[in-house]
């Protein structure tokens, strides 16, 4: 187990906000922040402190990505031609553990994370194990034959608390997932609203 996965819902109180929709997150019943200060009355954020916020929220919802990893992401976002919050999130969406996630053959980000990690998932027929890796359209993931009875894989299917969005195609009966187009901001299904546009005003201040 990674030291993120156990610190999901931290994550969620630190935000104030159920950014994954899960059922049991502790935003559910306080939603307040964590620690013995947490029930002061919040000041308004400065623009600085929102766009924080919004840069923190987005980067914890994948898996709580690193600091490096994510302005890695944003940078390849702000080289492509168009709106770079739009590319961002198409980046974001592009990544092998997002697709785990979204084709629910897990329950949640952290889990895919790991579950790609393992070698349970292959893309085009060939084992892959990085995370990170960035899933073309056109591209179908698999799980791997054995691995598909796993409980974990069976009770992610059966959640209904979250839907696979139209720009994945999966077949659950034959673990396969197929990403037919890269989103955009309003083609994910996020729990919660996601700025990218204050992400890329906190980059280009800070």
């Amino acid at each position: 187990m990674t030291k993120r996965t156990s610190a999901k819902y931290k994550i969620d109180r630190r935000m104030g906000e159920n950014i994954w929709g899960r059922p049991k997150s502790p935003v559910n019943k306080r939603e307040y922040g964590p620690g013995q200060h947490g029930q002061r009355r919040k000041n308004k954020l400065s623009d600085f402190g929102t766009q924080l916020r919004a840069k923190q929220k987005l980067k914890g919802y994948y898996g709580d990505l690193t600091e490096k990893q994510f302005r890695r992401i944003y940078g390849e976002a702000e080289r492509v031609k168009g709106d770079t919050g739009e590319n961002l999130i198409g980046l974001l969406e592009r990544r092998l553990d997002a697709i785990v996630y979204r084709a629910k053959f897990v329950p949640t980000i952290f889990a895919a994370r790991q579950f790609v990690n393992h070698g349970h998932v292959t893309v085009n027929g060939q084992r892959v194990n990085i995370a990170s890796y960035r899933v073309k359209e056109g591209d179908v993931v698999e799980v791997k034959q054995a691995s598909k009875q796993l409980a974990i894989v069976l009770e992610a299917v059966a959640l209904t608390e979250r839907d696979v969005p139209d720009y994945i195609e999966v077949d659950h009966s034959k673990m396969t997932a197929k990403f037919v187009r890269t989103p955009g901001l309003g083609d994910v299904p996020y729990a919660v609203v996601m700025e990218p546009n204050l992400v890329v005003e906190y980059y280009a201040k800070n």
